[in-house]
C-alpha cells in the first residue's frame, strides 16, 4: 500500500496516481480514470480532478493508495 501525505487540504486524483508512481504521466492518469479503472473509496471514479482528502483510498490495477494528513 502506497501512502500519500497531504501538503494541502486535498490532492487531485490524477496527481495522486502520478505521485504514487502508478501512471507515467497525467495523460495516462486521464485515460485510466476515463476508462473506469480507478476506484475511490470502493466506487468507480470518472473525474480526474476529484479532490482526495485524508482518509480516502484509491485502488488501481491491484494497487492501493491511502491519503493521510
Amino acid at each position: 500500500m502506497e501512502i500519500i501525505k497531504l501538503r494541502d487540504e486535498y490532492i487531485k486524483l490524477g496527481q495522486a496516481l502520478k505521485a504514487a508512481g502508478l501512471v507515467g504521466s497525467g495523460v495516462d492518469a486521464k485515460y485510466a480514470i476515463e476508462d473506469g479503472l480507478v476506484k475511490v473509496n470502493g466506487a468507480v471514479e470518472y473525474q480526474r480532478g476529484k479532490k482526495l482528502r485524508a482518509g480516502d483510498t484509491v485502488t488501481f490495477e491491484g494497487n492501493t493508495i491511502k491519503i493521510e494528513e
